[in-house]
């Protein structure tokens, strides 16, 4: 779009405010949102919101940010939603980031200055070849940068300023919703569909630039809990039964060279214990069990359950309970029944001079769940790379251009309809 070439993009300031606001979830909490700073941010979307002339924009009790940008198409356009989720991720420090914007990219490492030994290697960041030229945006060496998804918060608010200020450019109605809590798998638990009044979304979340994903994991978690037999460590011997030792040897049993995060690729799935806890007497392991295929996922159950039958075997005085809930679904079996969604996602992309890229996502989004509380959500890029650790990285050229999706996106829904 010519507008662009003359356009002020906003997104790059918004995102080095957004990230020095720590929003950590906290995954043992069981309030809604996990934390309150969260909320913090929230607050200062809302007040960008209505700078920009978005009257209702709101924070509700849990978190989360609504608002609406105006229809200016007299067309009966499905209202469309745009959602990015405001936490960071629990693996990694959130606190004090100080963004670092390296200018004019040129393909070397990039050594990051508050601790000299995190080198973003350009050997281990591939994506980091097409980004000559560009401006990328670090965080300093003790700190997850936040790109994941605060790039994602900064792309939808500078659309939102741009389509506020070019009132003549035809869309339909558009909600926007920021998330809470979406890192430890809550962010849409207390997500108010009515009132968001969307029919279909798009989740702003995803990584390399044009990138467009309809597929993800589907997710269970599983905990085994055991009980041992706790004696005097001076007289235990034919009695003691540890629970903690059972518990280290399920894990222990658990495939090496396969169905692990760290031997797997692609569309393979996994069983990833991620916490162990208890004593003698009782003892407790956590799992996230992914596969792309449901009947696979179910799979993964039986494993884990055969491993625990054949250690427990051992311990005639113990026992153990395996208890599995689902998480969420892949999204692709949504929306294969609404491909206007993916089509005006490949057009908007291109319009905005990339190569679509349809893709799996090996993980989840809020589009997944969404999708399956009756709003079809997929993802579109957001430019993030390598989250959830200290060498997580943006391109500023790429969030600029995730901008010009999401404008392309909504002016297509209403030239479609």
């Amino acid at each position: 779009m010519d507008r662009f070439k003359t356009y002020s993009f906003t997104a790059l300031d918004r995102f080095l405010k957004y990230v020095t606001i720590d929003t950590q979830s906290d995954p043992s909490s069981p309030s809604q949102p996990s934390t309150e700073k969260q909320k913090n941010l929230g607050k200062l979307l809302v007040e960008e919101l209505r700078e920009m002339g978005i009257s209702d924009a709101e924070l509700d009790e849990y978190g989360y940010v609504y608002a609406t940008i105006p229809a200016t198409s007299d067309k009966n356009v499905p209202v469309i939603c745009f959602c990015s989720h405001m936490d960071t991720s629990s693996d990694c420090s959130g606190y004090q980031v100080a963004p670092i914007v390296h200018k004019n990219y040129q393909g070397q490492d990039l050594v990051l200055p508050d601790d000299p030994r995190q080198v973003i290697k350009a050997a281990e960041h591939p994506d980091l070849q097409h980004q000559i030229g560009h401006d990328i945006v670090t965080a300093s060496g003790t700190t997850l940068l936040g790109a994941d998804n605060k790039a994602g918060l900064a792309e939808i608010m500078d659309a939102a300023a741009f389509l506020m200020s070019n009132p003549d450019l035809k869309h339909g109605k558009i909600r926007i919703l920021f998330t809470p809590d979406e890192e430890i798998g809550r962010g849409v638990d207390k997500v108010d569909l009515e009132k968001l009044g969307a029919q279909y979304a798009y989740t702003v979340d995803g990584e390399t630039r044009g990138s467009i994903e309809n597929e993800t994991f589907s997710a269970d978690a599983a905990r085994i809990t055991i009980t041992g037999v706790s004696s005097h460590p001076g007289f235990a011997k034919g009695h003691m039964e540890s629970a903690l030792k059972i518990a280290s040897q399920i894990v222990a049993a658990l495939p090496k060279d396969r169905l692990s995060p760290e031997s797997t690729s692609n569309k393979e799935g996994f069983i990833h214990p991620v916490a162990m806890q208890g004593t003698v007497e009782a003892a407790s392991i956590d799992f996230i069990l992914r596969d792309f295929y449901d009947t696979e996922l179910q799979n993964h159950g039986r494993i884990l359950k055969a491993i625990a039958d054949e250690i427990i075997e051992r311990y005639p005085a113990s026992s153990y309970q395996l208890d599995i809930r689902q998480q969420y679904r892949n999204m692709k079996n949504v929306l294969d029944q609404h491909p206007n969604l993916i089509e005006y996602a490949r057009l908007a992309i291109e319009r905005a001079g990339m190569d679509p890229k349809l893709q799996s996502i090996r993980g989840g989004t809020d589009g997944s769940r969404l999708s399956f509380m009756g709003l079809p959500c997929p993802n579109i890029f957001a430019g993030e790379h390598a989250f959830h650790g200290k060498h997580e990285w943006v391109s500023v050229q790429d969030m600029q251009k995730a901008v010009e999706t999401i404008v392309n996106i909504a002016l297509i829904w209403e030239e479609k309809n």
